[in-house]
């Protein structure tokens, strides 16, 4: 190995180590730019620095690839599922050089949907062109038969798909007689083959599992709350109550995978009263007037790539969203100071003209260092807020315009919570523009 080639394994390895440790699905790049291989991951930083590992084997094909890889891209998913479905996507789209190679040595797991039956079942195989699914929805191949079995056994508990090989009619009247397998008394099955739902309430499940596989969760969860919402005006509450329960369990899916990802999920109700925040605050700070206006601005980036920035507005202590910024990084990289004083610039250059909200109260995401870079930028500005602060994390001590040493309050302090369920709504919408753009920079490609 020469000991340029070695210095760029040394490189790639420091760029995996730094990865976020979420779910999510790499890309390997050659030289030029093009996709060798896509795989994915439960951790991104643990699969992917083995690949950069001098002394680990992967096997032929892929030790082939080594090599070639002159960088990486990555896709962070909301959980182990969806990085399942974005690889299978993928390869699909890019038709990747090494999983080509690599479908050559071995048959591939699909999940197949079997149209054709009254009650549609549910199956994982190697041999989608089998008589017996004649006419079935086929999707795959994927790349992992144990990812698959373990992603489908979390879909079944929000669908409630049948998965057994019986021939269920809706016109065979003994199956009122028929008794469930356990897979229904633990929610796991709605029990066609006992005449325990309809077809048509079967075929709705069905349908709202195809299109949680082929489209984008947030959409699919909308029109699923639409859907309920008429179902109850109609005073179909019976079917009003099965899609509130199939739209908590599909939420509930991200559990597992986004703990560690700093996710968080969209903020409704993020204070018990926000009067008592706002008005311990006010306190806190020291201020004459009372707050109704607060706003936070957050930057993400990933090692200094797809840098973006957010602001968020919550007036009388509730997200206003009509007032929610993003902010695509123009000229900063991954220098924290230099994106806050351009999100700031922005943000606030015409801030308060005519019918907008000028708020009291400015949170920056961040310590004295970041504060600092704010308040330089109020200064080239006409006009500033009465008050703007920092709030780091970890010790979630409070940094205030004026005054050197941060402020420490208790953890139950009203005011500190509100700050931070404002900070933290700020850090998702940041994280949530972050991630869309680095998806598409990567699918564009």
């Amino acid at each position: 190995m020469t000991e340029a080639r070695s210095d760029k394994l040394a490189e790639l390895a420091a760029k995996a180590r730094a990865l976020p440790k979420a779910p999510g699905v790499y890309l390997m790049k050659d030289a030029k730019g093009v996709v060798l291989y896509v795989g994915k991951a439960s951790v991104l930083p643990n699969r992917v620095s083995q690949y950069f590992q001098p002394a680990a084997d992967h096997g032929p094909k892929k030790n082939r690839m080594l090599p070639q890889i002159d960088d990486f891209d990555i896709i962070e998913c909301e959980g182990e599922w969806e990085a399942l479905l974005t690889e299978n996507r993928l390869i699909k789209d890019l038709h990747p050089k090494y999983n080509e190679l690599m479908t050559d040595d071995k048959s591939y797991p699909y999940l197949v949907i079997t149209m054709r039956d009254d009650f549609p079942g549910v199956f994982i195989t190697r041999q989608p062109n089998d008589a017996r699914y004649k006419g079935a929805k086929v999707l795959g191949p994927f790349t992992s038969v144990y990812a698959l079995r373990e992603s489908m056994k979390l879909l079944q508990h929000v669908f409630k798909f049948r998965t057994c090989e019986l021939d269920i009619r809706e016109d065979d009247d003994k199956r009122r007689f028929f008794r469930p397998c356990l897979l229904h008394p633990i929610g796991q099955c709605t029990a066609p083959c006992a005449a325990r739902i309809s077809k048509t309430a079967y075929r709705e499940d069905i349908d709202h599992l195809i299109r949680f596989l082929g489209s984008k969760r947030s959409v699919m969860l909308r029109e699923m709350k639409q859907e309920m919402e008429q179902a109850s005006k109609q005073m179909e509450f019976e079917k009003a109550a099965a899609l509130r329960d199939q739209i908590r369990a599909i939420e509930k899916l991200d559990e597992r995978g986004t703990r560690s990802m700093g996710f968080q999920p969209e903020l409704e109700s993020f204070y018990v009263d926000p009067r008592k925040g706002l008005s311990s605050l006010q306190r806190t700070l020291g201020l004459e007037s009372e707050i109704r206006c607060v706003e936070c601005i957050d930057i993400a980036h990933l090692q200094g790539e797809q840098t973006v920035g957010s602001k968020v507005c919550f007036v009388d202590g509730k997200p206003c969203k009509t007032e929610y910024r993003r902010y695509k990084i123009q000229t900063a990289g991954n220098d924290d100071f230099m994106s806050i004083r351009e999100v700031v610039s922005r943000a606030y250059r015409d801030a308060g003209a005519g019918h907008q909200l000028y708020p009291e109260v400015v949170i920056i995401d961040g310590g004295p260092g970041q504060l600092s870079a704010a308040m330089d930028a109020f200064a080239q500005l006409d006009r500033k807020p009465p008050m703007v602060i920092a709030l780091a994390k970890k010790e979630e001590l409070i940094y205030q315009q004026g005054r050197e040493d941060p402020i420490r309050l208790g953890h139950e302090n009203p005011g500190l919570k509100l700050c931070q369920s404002i900070r933290d709504e700020a850090h998702r919408f940041a994280q949530l523009y972050h991630h869309l753009l680095r998806k598409k920079k990567v699918i564009g490609e």
